[in-house]
């Protein structure tokens, strides 16, 4: 079969790889849509550290052509959106509910062969049936939803908040969707690009702007968001929480980012600080929510690329030209 393959640090092609075959509780997936996400560019400059070469691909859906000898929950020809992360069950953290910090966490598309191919092969335990109504090319969306999903259920955000966002990527248009639906009394977005922004405001964001300077809150914000994992905007971000606010860490950085806190500051106005790190029990609620019309992908989806332009369409993502970029074998 077809496949994107990332070789080597700063390299990735498209070519034949074996067709994957199903252990007993597997399913193989005729893929519809593979999206591409800031972890794919983090393999490829090899700030990750997952054994290579690696078919990428943790963002996808499609048809179940191809069942285990122990499967029945899914048969050929549903539709099926696919969680990519597989957790080991019997670390500490898996047996305290955090299967997100599993000491062997592994994701299709990180650590096996991901979506970024013709076919691919997962676990029927990580696989959503799709309702009639949810075209399976739009459902690569589900997977990043449910990491926003998982981010809000850190937040536990309170009606009636001012939240503040940093990036107007996918992420950060997503966060905006849910913090609208969480009872926020006002959502401000900033971002650099000037494209991007206007997304945000055919969304209905509050207010959006190259800098909060340009935004009219000195007491500043009761969420702050950062969803670009820029160590300007975070240090930025951190500085703008008001008082018993929380500043999310929901972008990805690079390993080698800092930044400055004043611990000072953090005890006497009694602000939190927090992180939020991938899908935890929030991939069927993302997939309940995607059926509901919680995102319109027309908006969201910006680039639907064959998969022979897969290193193009990673150039392209480098590059911040669009929003979600998805490739369609």
């Amino acid at each position: 079969m077809k496949a994107a393959v990332i070789e080597s640090v700063g390299r990735a092609v498209v070519t034949e790889v074996p067709d994957p075959t199903p252990g007993p509780r597997d399913v193989v997936v005729e893929v519809a849509a593979c999206g591409l996400c800031g972890t794919d560019l983090h393999i490829l400059q090899g700030e990750f550290a997952p054994k290579l070469p690696i078919v990428p691909g943790h963002e996808f859906a499609g048809e179940v052509v191809g069942v285990g000898s122990q499967v029945t929950e899914v048969a050929l020809g549903d539709q099926v959106a696919v969680d990519p992360s597989l957790y080991c069950h019997e670390c500490r953290y898996c047996r305290t509910g955090h299967n997100n910090l599993c000491e062997r966490w592994a994701a299709i598309g990180v650590t096996t062969a991901g979506g970024a191919a013709q076919y691919a092969v997962a676990p029927v335990a990580n696989c959503v049936k799709l309702p009639e109504h949810v075209r399976t090319q739009d459902a690569a969306l589900i997977e990043p939803l449910s990491c926003a999903v998982r981010g809000y259920d850190v937040l536990q955000s309170r009606l009636g908040a001012h939240v503040l966002i940093y990036g107007s990527g996918t992420m950060g248009l997503m966060m905006l969707e849910l913090a609208k639906r969480t009872g926020a009394a006002s959502v401000d977005m900033v971002d650099l690009n000037p494209a991007r922004l206007e997304t945000a405001r055919k969304l209905g964001v509050s207010a959006s702007a190259a800098t909060p300077d340009e935004l009219d809150r000195p007491q500043g914000w009761e969420l702050v968001i950062d969803a670009t994992g820029n160590a300007a905007a975070i240090q930025d971000g951190l500085n703008r929480v008001a008082k018993a606010g929380t500043f999310l860490q929901f972008g990805v950085a690079d390993y080698a980012t800092r930044v400055e806190i004043d611990p000072y500051r953090i005890y006497n106005q009694e602000i939190t600080i927090t992180g939020s790190m991938a899908v935890l029990h929030s991939y069927e609620r993302a997939a309940e929510l995607f059926a509901n019309g919680v995102l319109d992908p027309d908006v969201f989806i910006s680039d639907r690329l064959p998969l022979d332009q897969y290193p193009q369409a990673l150039e392209q993502f480098a590059a911040g030209v669009g929003r979600k970029i998805v490739v369609v074998p």
